[in-house]
């Protein structure tokens, strides 16, 4: 029997046309995406894209507008994500889907439970069909490991696990190394190497282009919700790939700066919190930038919510123009204009069932007050400037922060006109 020409086989994934409109706002433009077996597919843009309201619709999480999405050239309705895992559709978004307090196995096993005799879960079962997954992906992970116990590269991990447990075809990863050391990093993409040795198609979504170098083998790049460019990772140099995704030529890819540093702003001294944070010192000038290195768990969050008042200070003294002051909550820090951007922007950065406006006037309600009530024109004004400034889509200002795509909740969760002293 005559074998098919490679040229008719269908792609093992086919996304063509999908546009997302929500009112007033188009998130996705027809937008054609394709994946083979055994491929890593870079899908590349800044902030505010379209890359995760895409990936929404291949997850069934989202209804596309217009569009069709192919499994092997047959059309498939991802109306549910149910569908889409059904399809053999996995995606690893940047916030895990864990549950902290079961365990790992309970975790792997959620919704799929092996069932034995008497109608009762088989945990030997489950447990020898965790280890031998954990041993594929060359991970050391004990089954009875609470959740929250694990470091973030062994939930990236446990991630892949849940995927191929469910024996996912086409995997998506979503900016997986943001919070991973460089070793493990390494290991992470020595696992996609062999998992595209195995045959599955996966679509990495990162902002670090030197990842995508080298482990992508095509790349597709987003900007405003349509397809800009792509192609062969080796056919598109670094240049070409930063202007696709931010929409003019660059000079430089990390340009010279000059700027004129002021008098001192703020100055820690001596701050500890447990073993989090001890002895932490620094100060940082009127128009200077500090950047806080450090490796997960190392207290770069910590010492930020220390500032911001968010935890209790145990030791140590804050100065704000060489005057000591006094910050006990969050309340006090927005006081006296310091601005927290937090890492978890859905649990602690936005009201997600409060529109993007009533977020925006939160920390700057002294600012809109007038006598006992807000003036609301005074407010809406200062928000249409910021919506404007960080080019934000959103439909009307009523719009509701949990709708909003990642970048642009991104965006939202940044809006504080009146700071003088910020901490990303």
């Amino acid at each position: 029997m005559a074998s098919v020409p490679e040229s008719v086989v269908s792609p093992l994934l086919e996304m063509r046309g999908i546009s997302k409109t929500y009112p007033g706002v188009r998130a996705l433009q027809e937008v054609d995406l394709s994946l083979e077996e055994g491929e890593v597919l870079a899908l590349l843009g800044e902030n505010g894209a379209g890359k995760s309201t895409l990936i929404k619709v291949l997850g069934g999480a989202h209804l596309p507008t217009s569009g069709d999405v192919l499994l092997r050239g047959t059309s498939i309705n991802l109306n549910s994500p149910t569908i889409s895992q059904d399809a053999g559709i996995a995606i690893i978004y940047q916030e895990f889907n864990l549950v902290p307090d079961m365990t790992v196995q309970e975790n792997l096993f959620l919704g799929r439970e092996i069932i034995g005799k008497y109608n009762l879960i088989d945990e030997q079962a489950e447990r020898t069909k965790a280890q031998a997954l954990f041993k594929r992906i060359g991970i050391a992970i004990d089954p009875e490991t609470r959740c929250r116990d694990l470091t973030v590269a062994q939930q990236q991990m446990f991630e892949i696990a849940k995927a191929l447990l469910v024996d996912a075809k086409i995997l998506v990863l979503d900016e997986p190394t943001a919070a991973l050391t460089e070793q493990e990093v390494s290991r992470l993409l020595e696992i996609i190497a062999e998992l595209r040795r195995d045959g599955i198609g996966m679509i990495y979504i990162s902002h670090r282009l030197d990842e995508i170098y080298q482990i992508a083998d095509r790349i597709i790049v987003l900007r405003d919700g349509a397809t800009v460019g792509g192609g062969k990772t080796e056919d598109i140099d670094r240049n070409r790939l930063i202007e696709l995704m931010v929409g003019r030529s660059l000079e430089k890819e990390f340009p010279s700066r000059s700027a004129t540093l002021g008098d001192e702003r703020l100055r820690v001294e001596n701050l500890n919190r447990g073993q989090a944070v001890q002895e932490v010192s620094f100060s940082v000038r009127s128009g200077e930038v500090l950047g806080l290195a450090g490796l997960v768990g190392a207290g770069r969050t910590e010492t930020a919510r220390l500032i911001f008042g968010a935890d209790p200070l145990e030791s140590g003294r804050v100065l704000l123009g060489g005057e000591e002051t006094q910050i006990d909550s969050p309340r006090d820090a927005i006081r006296q204009r310091i601005c927290l951007l937090t890492e978890d922007r859905k649990g602690q950065g936005l009201v997600l069932s409060h529109t993007v406006r009533e977020n925006f006037g939160l920390p700057n309600l002294k600012e809109f007050e007038n006598r006992v009530f807000i003036d609301g024109e005074a407010e809406a004004n200062a928000f249409a400037d910021y919506v404007k400034s960080l080019q934000i889509k959103i439909s009307n200002h009523e719009q509701l922060a949990g709708n909003l795509s990642g970048g642009n909740q991104q965006k939202s969760s940044s809006q504080s006109g009146c700071s003088e002293t910020l901490i990303f």
